[in-house]
């Protein structure tokens, strides 16, 4: 494996700590960044809401009831993003080696960096440190010698934490990890690995790379991979987009046609000013429905033009709810989105053209 140094910064709580930066009234205080209507959902959580088992994605009226003193403030994605570009801003500093995962998450590959610093967890020091005082926020970090770890690293003592694995660390570091701290181990997964006798990292040691393809499918070769300290991805700085997408929680569930159609119009309508505000296009269509009990589903389609203008997507979007019935399970969120853009397009080709060319040469 190359020796490299990657530090994974992410902050703190981030919208809700900015809240509570720009209010100090805020401080200290139960907070959550959303709407508290009946059909709100949760976008972020303060630390102090989190300790009452409040979180992201949850139900506002299921925040309340588990916080009865939970404030809601409406966020303010304008700020978000310009205290995320200050953030960055502090990072090309001392690389420009940096893959964004979103506003509030990043990964730096400091092993040649512009302020010679040696030691990766003193860039990280000083980062943090910046960031402290120059936007009055929050952040972890973690470093080690692979994203697989340097992202680990960086949940270990959230918040305000600092965690380095080093490569001689690394394989007691992960057998000590429990399952569902593994990256791309969500609920499903990791009830399925428990159905296994895997708990932690040291029981997936244990497997063999053919038992894990077997089980879980490529994904299997990750997990071989991660158990024994291995990550070879990079850092990427520029991250291609591959889909813009939308969706709307409806005020009330809906099951007439009718009403789904307006609502499905509306979603059309927000997906096409998203595409033109990102200049992006592509030629799948794909529909997301959660249903009232929420339970979701989605539905694909393909063309062979790019999906760019109210005539092309609307009728795609109707012909692909004909396929749902909603009659008798009333639809709680409708959700669009266009992906499978032309540059991965002429990628994936020419990544077939390689291969016809290899399976030639085997020939």
């Amino acid at each position: 494996m190359p020796e490299r140094k990657i530090i994974h910064i992410d902050m703190d709580a981030f919208y809700a700590s900015v809240e509570q930066r720009d209010n100090p009234e805020l401080r200290g205080k139960p907070l959550a960044v959303g709407h508290a209507e009946e059909r709100g959902v949760v976008a972020a959580a303060s630390y102090e809401a989190r300790r009452y088992g409040v979180h992201s994605a949850m139900s506002s009226q299921k925040a309340k009831r588990l916080c009865p003193e939970l404030i809601f403030v409406p966020g303010r994605m304008d700020v978000y993003k310009a205290a995320s570009q200050q953030i960055h801003n502090i990072f090309h500093t001392y690389t420009d080696v940096i893959e964004p995962l979103s506003l509030d998450e990043a990964f730096l590959d400091v092993t040649e960096n512009k302020a010679g610093i040696s030691l990766a967890i003193d860039i990280a020091k000083e980062i943090k440190k910046r960031i402290r005082k120059e936007l009055g926020l929050i952040a972890s970090a973690g470093i080690s010698y692979n994203k697989f770890l340097a992202k680990i690293a960086s949940d270990y003592r959230k918040p305000d934490g600092l965690c380095t694995i080093h490569p001689d660390q690394a394989l007691d570091f992960i057998a000590r990890l429990p399952i569902e701290s593994f990256w791309g181990v969500g609920p499903v997964t990791a009830k399925k690995m428990h159905t296994l006798g895997i708990y932690n990292g040291a029981q997936l040691q244990t497997c063999t790379l053919e038992m894990l393809t077997r089980q879980f499918g490529k994904a299997g070769c990750l997990y071989y991979d991660f158990a024994r300290g291995i990550d070879l991805r990079p850092v990427e700085p520029v991250r291609v987009r591959k889909s813009v997408g939308c969706e709307h929680t409806l005020e009330k569930d809906i099951s007439l046609r009718s009403s789904a159609i307006i609502e499905l119009y509306h979603v059309v309508t927000e997906l096409l000013e998203r595409l033109k505000r990102t200049h992006f296009s592509g030629n799948t269509l794909t529909l997301k429905i959660k249903f009232h009990n929420f339970n979701q589903i989605t539905r694909s389609i393909t063309q062979n033009s790019e999906l760019t203008s109210m005539d092309k997507i609307l009728p795609l979007a109707k012909k692909l709810l004909e396929e749902i019935d909603y009659e008798n399970h009333p639809i709680r969120l409708i959700g669009l989105s266009v992906s499978n853009p032309k540059e991965e397009r002429g990628e994936i080709k020419k990544q077939w053209e390689q291969l016809s060319l290899d399976f030639k040469e085997w020939d």
